[in-house]
């Protein structure tokens, strides 16, 4: 494999490892906007993924399973804003409490109803989202540099690829160029002047966690019925957290955070790449190592070495005066 093909192969995988950071770190974008964060993004992200896998299973229909996994990660961002808007509970309680809940429910509702150690049957062919070509791909395989790119790492994608680079522009469009993001981001720097203005908080935050919900639910249901074909215990591993990171070192905005995302990923794709590789003048490295550079690059963007990274004032705060 020449460094050409290597680099096209790494690139597709890159996309592939994207998605799901993307569409959780767009959802905590919302939630941490309005001033509610949110670190049962990784919990939601895993019950949606379970809950997709069942009834895409069920019913041999993506859709379907996509559709549940979206009503599942919704109320879970239901109870978290229950638990931190409606009552002001500590919003990092609530969300740890949230992703202890999702791991151990999932594994303990897939031994009770499949009998599989926590994980689903594997799903038909049908009740996956497949592969999109697009037009020409085929056409443009063996065109020089162009080609490769375009038939292995642009198309050949499924439609939740497509459909996560599509949120980028549309989240951007909400927050800066609509009376909803306006307002969202104004209850997240000073809900005191926004309740004075004859507006919710408290229905603003409730809306900006549903987004949020929505979001995580196009993950989980990305990780277990078009990444892979089953749901396996604690298949989220850490991606939520991941996101978060990736989230701080955009500074909530939302083409910083694609980067940032496409960034996780490549590192993540360049661990998978590298198992059982030399190194020039080192030999082989522990594939530990590689499999460990995500985290290590979250633990070097969490300790501030990406500049101050300041989020929404009122981020992490209840709101008690309500009109």
């Amino acid at each position: 494999m020449d460094f050409f093909d290597m680099l096209v192969s790494i690139l597709g995988s890159t996309i592939r490892l994207t998605i799901p950071l993307l569409f959780t770190a767009l959802a905590g974008l919302f939630s941490e906007r309005a001033g509610v964060f949110d670190i049962g993004l990784e919990g939601k992200m895993l019950a949606a993924a379970f809950a997709s896998a069942c009834v895409a299973y069920l019913t041999a229909n993506p859709w379907a399973g996509l559709l549940a996994g979206i009503g599942v990660s919704i109320a879970f961002s239901l109870i978290h804003g229950f638990a931190v808007i409606t009552n002001r509970g500590n919003q990092i309680v609530s969300g740890v409490a949230l992703n202890f809940i999702a791991a151990g429910l999932t594994v303990v509702l897939g031994q009770a109803w499949f009998g599989q150690g926590g994980r689903t049957p594997q799903l038909p062919g049908e009740g996956r989202f497949a592969p999109i070509i697009l037009p020409g791909a085929d056409a443009m395989r063996e065109v020089p540099y162009i080609g490769p790119l375009y038939a292995n790492v642009i198309s050949g994608n499924n439609i939740l690829t497509y459909l996560a680079f599509l949120a980028v522009p549309l989240s951007w469009w909400v927050l800066y160029r609509t009376r909803f993001g306006l307002r969202l981001r104004a209850v997240g720097e000073n809900p005191g002047a926004v309740d004075t203005a004859g507006i919710s908080v408290t229905w603003m935050r409730y809306r900006a966690v549903i987004v949020a919900g929505f979001l995580c639910g196009f993950s989980g249901a990305y990780l277990a019925v078009a990444q892979s074909a089953a749901f396996i215990a604690n298949m989220s591993a850490g991606k939520g957290y991941i996101a978060l990171a990736a989230l701080i070192f955009a500074k909530w905005k939302p083409v910083p955070v694609m980067f940032a995302c496409l960034l996780f990923g490549f590192l993540d794709a360049f661990a998978n790449f590298m198992q059982g590789k030399s190194v020039p003048g080192i030999g082989e490295v522990p594939v530990q190592i590689f499999q460990a550079m995500p985290y290590i690059l979250t633990c070097i963007l969490l300790a501030g070495f990406i500049g101050v990274a300041k989020p929404p004032k009122a981020g992490g705060v209840a709101y008690a005066k309500e009109r």
